[in-house]
């Protein structure tokens, strides 16, 4: 019979068992969203709407009169190279390739989403939150805190036995 304590030390002797949860998390909960996102920036693979404009430079487009023109070509390259991490980090990450990488990436472009959204689009404190408070349910802080722990998992941990990495990074080893 098992006890307990056996079965507790067999799940920790697992390290697949984190890597894999946290990328088929991310797979079920966050990819489409992002991938929902990316699209809405692009009309072409390298044609940025002018909504893509608008999620990223919010106030830059209100000053501009919402013509996208007059934001030069860095806003151009800054929404395709946006819209295109949107497509490709979930995917690197779902398929278990790159994904530490991937992940880190990831990290950098929420950290960039949140900024945007407090100061860009001017969130208000229901929407920003606050950590440590009874509320758990804010877009910003709290909903973004529980993505950001799925990714550090990934860094740490790697993308387990079930991915591309594991496949063929022994026969990248010299």
């Amino acid at each position: 019979m098992l006890t307990v304590r056996q079965g507790l030390e067999w799940l920790h002797a697992q390290d697949w068992v984190l890597s894999t949860l946290a990328r088929l998390v991310f797979a079920a909960v966050l990819a489409r969203y992002f991938w929902t996102s990316a699209l809405t920036k692009l009309s072409g693979p390298f044609t940025p709407t002018d909504g893509g404009f608008v999620q990223i430079f919010p106030r830059a487009m209100e000053a501009a009169g919402y013509d996208a023109s007059q934001l030069g070509l860095v806003a151009t390259l800054v929404v395709i190279a946006g819209a295109w991490a949107e497509l490709l980090l979930p995917f690197l990450i779902i398929a278990g390739l790159a994904t530490r990488l991937a992940a880190a990436g990831m990290i950098g472009f929420v950290g960039l989403q949140s900024l945007t959204d407090i100061f860009g689009h001017m969130a208000g404190p229901e929407t920003i939150g606050a950590w440590f408070d009874r509320v758990p349910d804010a877009l910003i802080l709290d909903q973004r805190a529980f993505w950001l722990v799925v990714l550090v998992v990934l860094i740490v941990k790697g993308a387990g036995p079930f991915s591309l990495d594991r496949l063929i990074g022994p026969k990248l080893a010299p």
